[in-house]
């Protein structure tokens, strides 16, 4: 027997209290254990009497954003299974733009101090997010030299509105035009890492990257409702999103419509949409072994931080591996800056999402922190149970 803090329907009440506490309108959980999704939606795409209102349904779709890193480091770990890249490669090849490399002296100080990279970025930088490139919240940004210059060059550098008028290759060449911030391999860095792999994968691959992950990951998987925009009638399943206002309420946030339309710049940091069920099934394959190997797998999800590389705010008390979160009990994955959240739990086999569309806030992160308490509970209580 379960205590009730750990049965489904303690999660369920647990959950439908953020809704009816107005934090979001809706949203959608899917929990995969003992080789079963289950998926359930609460609540409505848009708040009461707002355009776009419908009810929360498993065939809801949402701005996952940061949540496309890890798809995005499942294909380029694929190509490395199938040879046509190595982790220790220098991706100069590839990716001439950032071949011989200038490093900032002050990643908060002046564009022209500068010295020669020690070595080139490898693809295994690009993975781990130490290639010099990104954002921490201790280098200046958002208005540091470096961070005015990128915004000069049309280079968004964070949140992922407005996406980028440039193709892939014209990003990548006025990427090209800045010093790095850190020596390869020398520090953690956020987000632009994940932009350059998906460049990266896309070349190695010789298609476009919504190609390479409908050839790689989406068609096998059967996620027909992932993908880099929506469009035609299947745009009216997009949730509606909401900001933090100045009162510190939801305020429904504009993205310009930019996912319903074919983005100039398949973004491999923040671009795709997917439901719930599609990224649980996503989740579960990779941990089966389905998509990777099982020791890639597990090279994925181990640490590769050292100790003086921990600390981001950004990251708390998680480290990172190839292309997700590694927290300190083993537990990998990664959550997107829209309000949603994905996590496998290898001591349990579980794999939790929760799919919202309030962007990250104080009580996004509650909502947010509590599905993840409530589902490793519910995942140890089955456990207990075998």
């Amino acid at each position: 027997m379960t205590t009730p803090a750990t049965t489904p329907a303690a999660l369920h009440t647990r959950m439908a209290a953020y809704v009816a506490e107005g934090v979001a309108p809706g949203l959608v959980i899917a929990l995969a254990r003992d080789g079963r999704v289950e998926v359930e939606a609460i609540g409505s795409t848009a708040f009461e009497g707002e355009p776009g209102r419908r009810p929360m349904g498993a065939d809801t779709l949402f701005r996952i954003t940061s949540m496309t890193k890890p798809v995005v480091a499942v294909a380029a770990l694929m190509l490395v299974e199938e040879g046509t890249l190595q982790l220790d490669e220098a991706v100069d090849d590839l990716l001439p733009e950032l071949a011989d490399r200038r490093v900032l002296t002050d990643p908060a100080g002046a564009l022209d101090d500068t010295v020669p990279a020690a070595r080139p970025i490898t693809v295994e930088d690009l993975l781990s997010y130490r290639a010099g490139v990104g954002f921490d919240l201790d280098v200046g940004f958002p208005a540091g030299p470096y961070f005015a210059a990128a915004a000069e060059l049309g280079l968004a550098i964070g949140p992922p509105v407005p996406a980028s008028p440039w193709s892939a290759d014209e990003w990548l060449r006025r990427l090209g035009t800045l010093p790095l911030l850190a020596q390869p391999g020398a520090r953690w860095l956020y987000d632009t890492p994940a932009d350059v792999l998906g460049v990266l994968v896309a070349r190695a691959a010789g298609a476009p990257l919504p190609d390479v992950l409908e050839h790689l990951v989406f068609r096998p998987l059967g996620m027909r409702d992932t993908a880099f925009h929506v469009a035609g009638a299947d745009a009216g399943r997009l949730a509606v999103c909401y900001a933090d206002g100045p009162a510190g309420g939801p305020v429904r946030f504009d993205d310009g419509g930019q996912w319903t339309r074919p983005p100039a710049f398949p973004a491999g940091s923040c671009g795709l949409l997917s439901t719930a069920g599609d990224y649980a099934r996503f989740a579960t394959a990779l941990a089966a072994g389905d998509l990777l190997a099982p020791t890639t797998v597990a090279r994925m999800g181990a640490d590769r931080l050292t100790a003086a590389q921990h600390g981001s705010p950004l990251l708390g008390d998680r480290g990172w591996g190839l292309g997700v979160a590694v927290d300190p009990a083993g537990r990998y994955g990664w959550d997107g800056g829209f309000g949603t959240c994905w996590f496998t739990d290898p001591a349990t086999g579980g794999v939790a999402v929760l799919m919202t569309q309030r962007m990250f806030c104080e009580p996004s992160m509650r909502l947010t922190d509590d599905f993840r308490d409530g589902a490793l509970a519910l995942f140890g209580a089955s456990l207990l149970e075998q």
